[in-house]
C-alpha cells in the first residue's frame, strides 16, 4: 500500500502534467506573438509579465501549446559552435525549451540572448528572447513538464489562462517588468 501511494503523489506532482491542460495553480506561460509578451502564471495567479522578441515572419515561432522538456545554464550554440557563457552566444545564460514540432525542446525555447536591443521586436529564428535578467527568473520559476502556450491574438492573457485551465478566476494583470 505504501509504494502505491507513493506513486501517487509522484504522478500527481507539477512535474508530471495531467492532461493537456495544467492543473489550475500549475505553472504556465503564455506567449503572445502580436504583443510580444510573455506571461508567468503560477499558484492561480499571473506573477509577472516580460517583454519578449518573437520571429522575424509569423510563422517562425510556432503557435500552440507546448511542454517545456529541457532546462540549460550556459547553453551551447550548436548552429555556430559557440561555448556555453560566451559572450557571443545569441542564446545567452539560460534555455528553457519546449517540443515545439516535435523538436524535444532541442530548436524552440525561451532565451537570454546577446542583442537586448531585439527585445520587443520580430528578429529571432523562432525562439522566444528574453532580457538575462528575465530568462533567469523564470528559469528558477519554472519546472520541466511546465505548458507553454503560444498565440498571436488580441484576448487578454487572463482570458486565454482561463481558457486553457491555468486560472480559476480573474486577477489583475501585474506591469511588464523590464
Amino acid at each position: 500500500m505504501k509504494a502505491f501511494m507513493a506513486v501517487l503523489i509522484v504522478f500527481n506532482s507539477p512535474l508530471w502534467p495531467i492532461g493537456e491542460n495544467p492543473i489550475p495553480g500549475d505553472p504556465y506561460i503564455i506567449i503572445n506573438k502580436k504583443t510580444n509578451l510573455l506571461a508567468y502564471i503560477d499558484d492561480n495567479e499571473i506573477r509577472n509579465v516580460y517583454p519578449v522578441g518573437t520571429g522575424k515572419s509569423e510563422e517562425l515561432t510556432p503557435e500552440g501549446e507546448f511542454t517545456i522538456t529541457v532546462k540549460a545554464k550556459n547553453p551551447y550554440y550548436r548552429k555556430r559552435d559557440i561555448p556555453g557563457g560566451s559572450e557571443r552566444n545569441p542564446l545567452g545564460s539560460r534555455w528553457i525549451g519546449f517540443d515545439a514540432k516535435g523538436t524535444n525542446g532541442r530548436e524552440y525555447g525561451m532565451h537570454g540572448n546577446s542583442n537586448p536591443a531585439s527585445i520587443g521586436h520580430y528578429v529571432s529564428a523562432g525562439c522566444v528572447r528574453m532580457y538575462e535578467k528575465d530568462v533567469q527568473e523564470l528559469y528558477n520559476y519554472v519546472p520541466l513538464g511546465t505548458k507553454v502556450l503560444i498565440v498571436s491574438t488580441d484576448r487578454t492573457f487572463e482570458q486565454l489562462a482561463i481558457e486553457h485551465g491555468a486560472l480559476t478566476k480573474v486577477t489583475k494583470a501585474p506591469q511588464t517588468t523590464s
